[in-house]
């Protein structure tokens, strides 16, 4: 590995910190503010019915369900809509994370939520300012001039 690739690498490391980190606070944000839509199902409906308040979608997944023939298809069609309307997309590994980033007691004898979609909105009311989704928007955008047009990023259990 020459130095130019290590210092490469490097960087590449600390943006993806630095990006996953700006996930988590948007995400805990947005929820804080009413502005998230959880669910593969509700996030389509959302789109649907109003594509302009959607700022951010986040699709989900973990190992166990890269073989979800059905989830595979759901998401190449939100991503589809998602180019067509501007909206920022990121892919994201880390279901539990997620999961318990945002809290996710449902309790017993409750199924859990539907964490392999979720939807940022931008309330018209309070629009959402935040630095962490300037960071989020830029990392998108900037993976997009590297024809990466759906970003991964791996969300570490802590």
């Amino acid at each position: 590995m020459t130095l130019e690739e290590f210092i490469g690498s490097n960087s590449t490391e600390k943006r993806m910190e630095t990006v996953t980190q700006a996930l988590e606070e948007l995400l805990v944000a947005a929820q804080k503010q009413d502005s998230l839509t959880v669910g593969v199902y509700e996030s389509a409906k959302l789109m649907n019915v109003d594509p302009d308040s959607v700022v951010l979608c986040v699709l989900a997944t973990d190992e166990e369900d890269e073989d979800d023939i059905a989830l595979q298809i759901h998401f190449t069609l939100l991503q589809a809509f998602c180019c067509d309307n501007d909206i920022n997309i990121l892919r994201v590994s880390g279901v539990r994370r997620l999961s318990a980033l945002l809290e996710d007691d449902t309790g017993t004898g409750t199924e859990p939520r539907d964490l392999h979609c979720i939807l940022v909105t931008n309330p018209p009311v309070q629009p959402l300012q935040s630095p962490a989704l300037q960071n989020i928007s830029s990392f998108c955008e900037e993976s997009r001039c590297r024809n990466q047009w759906v970003p991964c990023l791996q969300m570490q259990d802590r």
